[in-house]
């Protein structure tokens, strides 16, 4: 564990190329929606959110005058028909908007809409940001290479986001992991260290605490954890390998203790295999997407220079492999890693 890292905190938004919009045309990721994020930036006025401690949540609940909010709501059910149903309007009137949040912490600035079902009280939100392309190649490298998937729509210059459920890391960290036993603090460890090595291999950076969430699922006797990342603005930006690394950040630093508490070296080293060896198996399955994807990012512009000069030559120390060297931009860098650990579980394989 290291002091704290230091994070550009002004990162630029990369605009949708041509190139990565028909890419989401083709995955039905694209499409034309009723609204977008600065249709809801014309909020009248607002109220500060708190949570159930009297703490400001850093979100704020806007509101509009009658005549746009009524436009709004009807766009916004639209919106969760098409991310959630078939895009059908039969489900409309069974729908509520009872919030919409903005968020000013942080890069994205996002809205975080509320919608009720109004027959049985069940409610789910989904968020709207402005469209970035580093964001949206985070989602789709999370939606093939994770365990997860994700559900989001991209229109023009708005991006629209599934909420993805579970317990705040920091919030977990601070209230729920020191009433864990022994054993769930061991399979919590565990599940930490390959969300560290499954960062690293596909350069999501940036998981502090507060971007990742963990998600309890109750198994038979047992509750097993697991670590969703939730914030993907960091895709592949910064130069610095550790920023990629989640147990370099002082807010993990629990997690980190407990893993050296809970693991032995030679299980730690055993699981990062594991989640390698599982992220080769997913490019495989995904092939023909991934080359697709990887092809966007080779010809967009995602960093700076001299952030790209900085993370290929830190990956080839660590790694020795020449491609690194050779990556002319952040795309080709990450390429270079996938196909990394790729080429390794084959040339494993090949020796079985």
């Amino acid at each position: 564990m290291e002091g704290d890292l230091k994070i550009s905190k002004r990162k630029p938004s990369y605009k949708v190329s041509e190139k990565l919009h028909n890419y989401l045309s083709h995955y039905r990721r694209n499409i034309n929606l009723p609204i977008s994020y600065e249709d809801l930036l014309r909020f009248q006025g607002s109220i500060v959110v708190y949570d159930k401690n009297d703490e400001d949540t850093l979100w704020i609940r806007v509101y509009y005058n009658e005549f746009d909010r009524e436009e709004i709501d009807t766009s916004l059910k639209q919106v969760y028909s098409q991310l959630i149903s078939d895009g059908g309007e039969s489900v409309l009137k069974y729908l509520n908007v009872d919030a919409i949040d903005y968020c000013t912490f942080g890069n994205s600035k996002p809205f975080r809409v509320k919608v009720r079902n109004i027959l049985n009280d069940n409610f789910t939100y989904f968020y709207v940001k402005k469209a970035d392309a580093s964001r949206i190649y985070g989602l789709e490298l999370e939606h093939m290479l994770s365990p997860y998937n994700l559900n989001f729509l991209v229109c023009k210059d708005t991006l629209i986001e599934e909420h993805i459920a579970g317990i705040p890391g920091d919030e977990f960290i601070k209230n729920m992991l020191p009433k864990c036993s022994s054993s769930e603090k061991a399979q919590i460890a565990k599940e930490f260290i390959k969300f560290n090595e499954r960062c690293m291999i596909r350069l999501l950076g940036d998981m502090r605490s507060y971007n990742y969430v963990i998600v309890p699922t109750h198994d038979f006797d047992q509750v097993v954890y697991k670590i969703r990342a939730i914030d993907f603005d960091q895709q592949s930006y910064e130069g610095n390998l550790k920023i990629y690394r989640p147990q370099f950040f002082k807010e993990n630093y629990k997690m980190v203790e407990m893993v050296r508490e809970k693991i032995q070296n030679e299980s730690v080293n055993q699981y990062k295999i594991e989640e390698r060896s599982i992220v080769a198996k997913r490019l495989i399955s995904f092939k023909a997407r991934v080359e697709a994807l990887l092809d966007c990012m080779q010809s967009d512009e995602l960093s700076i220079p001299k952030y790209t000069e900085q993370l290929k030559l830190e990956i080839f120390n660590y790694t020795h492999d020449v491609n690194f060297k050779k990556s002319r931009n952040m795309g080709e860098v990450v390429k270079s890693a996938l196909d990394f650990v790729k080429r390794n579980y084959e040339n494993v394989s090949a020796l079985r």
